[in-house]
């Protein structure tokens, strides 16, 4: 008995052997953020220190603020809380300028501030936001400083945003030091390597499209929905890798249009699936055969081969294969409208492939090669958001202010602070608000606690400033590691709210003061702060996904609408922007349909551009405009029908032109039968 136990003691032992060298090599890379937070909160807190500054401990906050489990993020972070600093000391100053004795409208101008502020912050997107929404406390927290018991101002505004953006430009110093002393960084090879694999997936699952010849039809459209999300999370990555880059930072409208190209290929390949779906069986496979002879081997997938390493290691090369195959698919003779609108959206997905590896061979193979470069436009798929982000920031503040007037409580500066930080950074999370918000302030009444325990049991004990070091360790290395390995929202904001707030709770400085009441009633006004930021977003809900889901394909439907009967555009690339900025706003909850129906949008103004343009050429203008006009007054079947007539009127049209135009036709008059319930919709 005892040696048949010996086997299976030595596998438990084995097991757990194993299972605690998993743990561990999991808990490594957290642990190791943490410890890189802890040293560069050290070093600007000892900067700041040896500099004598009024509050040392604004150089630590930033410090921890800026360090992100990434270098590139890191850098990023760091330097758009600098642009954000500054904007807002300017800020505070001017309106201190304007009101130097005006208590009411200073605080309502500080008001309006936050709002504006929370406005641009939900415009914006990744650090650029982050930095609007910085530009809007940083006003708060100067204000703070110079407000007296009743909110008065007291003129020292320039004096305080001198310090505090000096105080702020050590911590962001500081932590990039650390940071990319200990940090390599690889957010420009991982970033390539997502790109190919996109790329190789989406142009892989393309050609088994035509070589299936329309079957699957609804498998396909699942992974077309999944390549979207997936697509759509390169951005933060992007902006990762141009925080480690500046050569990046320069060409970052590529990385954009690579973005892009991946989503009008998925586009295409919707139409052409839906295309093929349609036909019958034999001419669905016929064609699409005609299709794929012209597309090159190298884009498809190879027996035993990782693709992404296949694409990376030579994007140039498959570039120019992807350029003179779409060039070859728009020569390619056609006797239907069917096999010409097939061959043209697939060299629209090949040419959007191309824009991806583009972007892929900026990353990966050539940095310095000459690439053609254009300007990244400001997507605005929706006012409505913003602004209600914007009235619940100055409905909060005010709120704030009013009721620090009202009670006179010597703490109520912070409070509105701590509201301002909560209801302007977290708003643009939209329906996930309230749980950040939640999460932000149990992580700051916890921290307190922490603060509370290292400020008055521990420090008093320790003198040096190795002692105050190892004492923050305590409370900012497992926090750090926590806000590294979190993958919930509500805890990953709860480990950065610790992270943010336990430097300045805690606001050591050269001359230590042990002055309980004094940090239980800034300790509370805080946590007050954080509670009526996260309360507002109850009091004041964001709009819901399917709200704003419906919203975006009416203002959609409106817009496109006016596409079919205002001014001619000169080419598609500003409607196609404008969409995909919209589907990129469209909520994780949004229903299939919601997608497919914004991607038809998407199509059906692409093409009625092209149509406009080409019967303007053939001088069909009257013909088409029967059409379009039908079209904006929510017409599908007239549309289709007047759209009939126009392709019977080009039956005789043997030429390249008119076969084109005839498939473009058919392009839209499926799309239209296919989503009639939408497009005859209010666009209300």
């Amino acid at each position: 008995m005892a040696e048949a136990g010996l086997p299976a003691r030595g596998l438990l032992v084995a097991s757990s052997a194993a299972r605690l060298t998993d743990a561990l090599r999991a808990a490594g890379p957290p642990l190791l953020f943490g410890l890189r937070l802890w040293a560069s909160v050290c070093l600007a807190l000892y900067v700041a220190f040896w500099l004598e500054l009024d509050n040392a401990y604004w150089a630590g906050t930033t410090a921890a603020i800026v360090c992100q489990p990434h270098l590139g993020a890191s850098l990023r972070k760091g330097w758009y809380r600098m642009i954000g600093t500054v904007i807002g000391a300017v800020a505070i100053v001017v309106l201190t300028a304007c009101f130097p004795q005006d208590r009411a409208p200073f605080l309502l101008g500080l008001a309006l501030w936050g709002a504006a502020c929370a406005l641009v912050a939900t415009l914006l997107r990744n650090f650029a936001a982050y930095a609007a929404a910085l530009a809007g406390y940083t006003a708060a927290i100067i204000a703070m400083d110079q407000l007296g018991a009743t909110g008065g101002p007291n003129g020292l505004a320039f004096t305080l945003a001198i310090t505090r953006a000096s105080e702020i430009c050590i911590g962001i110093v500081c932590a990039g030091v650390v940071l990319a002393g200990t940090d390599l960084g690889g957010a420009r090879r991982r970033l390539g390597t997502l790109f190919a694999g996109l790329s190789a997936e989406i142009a892989c699952r393309f050609a088994s499209t035509l070589m299936i010849a329309g079957a699957g039809f609804e498998e396909t459209q699942t992974t077309r929905r999944e390549f979207i999300r997936r697509v759509i999370a390169l951005d933060p990555v992007i902006d990762e890798a141009i925080g480690e880059s500046a050569q990046l930072r320069y060409f970052s409208p590529v990385l954009q249009r690579a973005v892009d190209g991946l989503l009008a290929a998925m586009a295409g390949w919707a139409r052409c699936s839906v295309l093929l779906a349609r036909l019958p069986k034999g001419r669905a496979r016929a064609e699409a055969s005609a299709v794929l002879a012209e597309v090159p081997e190298e884009l498809r997938a190879q027996p035993g081969q990782d693709e992404a390493t296949r694409w990376m290691a030579d994007p140039a090369g498959l570039l120019r294969i992807c350029d003179a195959a779409v060039g070859m698919l728009v020569a390619l003779p056609a006797r239907t409208p069917s096999l010409r609108l097939l061959a043209d959206q697939t060299a629209d997905v090949l040419a959007g492939i191309s824009h991806a590896l583009n972007g892929l061979a900026l990353l990966v193979t050539d940095p310095f090669r000459p690439v053609a470069r254009d300007f990244r436009r400001l997507r605005i798929p929706d006012w409505l958001p913003p602004l209600v982000n914007a009235g619940r920031a100055f409905v909060v503040i005010g709120a704030a202010q009013l009721f620090w007037i009202v009670t006179e409580w010597p703490n109520g500066a912070g409070a509105m602070t701590f509201a301002a930080i909560g209801v302007i950074l977290l708003a643009p999370r939209a329906d996930q608000a309230y749980v950040a918000a939640v999460g932000f302030t149990v992580g700051t009444s916890l921290t307190a606690g922490f603060a509370a325990i290292i400020g008055f049991a521990v420090l008093p004990n320790r003198e040096t400033f190795a002692g105050l070091s190892l004492a923050i360790g305590l409370v900012l290395v497992p926090a750090g590691a926590g806000l590294a390995s979190s993958s919930q929202l509500w805890r990953a904001v709860m480990f950065m709210a610790m992270v943010a707030n336990f430097v300045p709770l805690l606001a050591p400085a050269n001359v230590e003061s042990y002055d309980t009441q004094q940090f239980y009633n800034a300790a509370s006004a805080i946590v007050a702060g954080s509670s009526a930021a996260a309360f507002s977003f109850r009091l004041i809900p964001p709009l819901s996904p399917a709200f704003r889901a419906r919203r975006l394909l009416g203002l959609t439907l409106r817009d496109l609408r006016r596409l079919a009967t205002g001014p001619i555009p000169d080419t598609a690339m500003d409607w196609q922007d404008h969409l995909f900025g919209r589907l990129a706003a469209l909520p994780d909850a949004a229903q299939p349909l919601q997608r497919a129906q914004l991607i038809a949008a998407l199509l059906v103004g692409t093409e009625i551009i092209k149509l406009r343009h080409f019967c303007r050429r053939f001088d069909l203008g009257s013909d088409i405009d029967a059409a379009l006009h039908a079209f904006a007054r929510g017409n599908s079947v007239k549309t289709v029908a007047r759209l009939a007539d126009l392709d019977r009127a080009l039956t005789s049209g043997l030429d390249a032109g008119a076969l084109r135009v005839r498939g473009i036709i058919l392009g839209i008059s499926e799309t239209l039968t296919r989503h009639a319930a939408y497009f005859d919709g209010a666009t209300g």
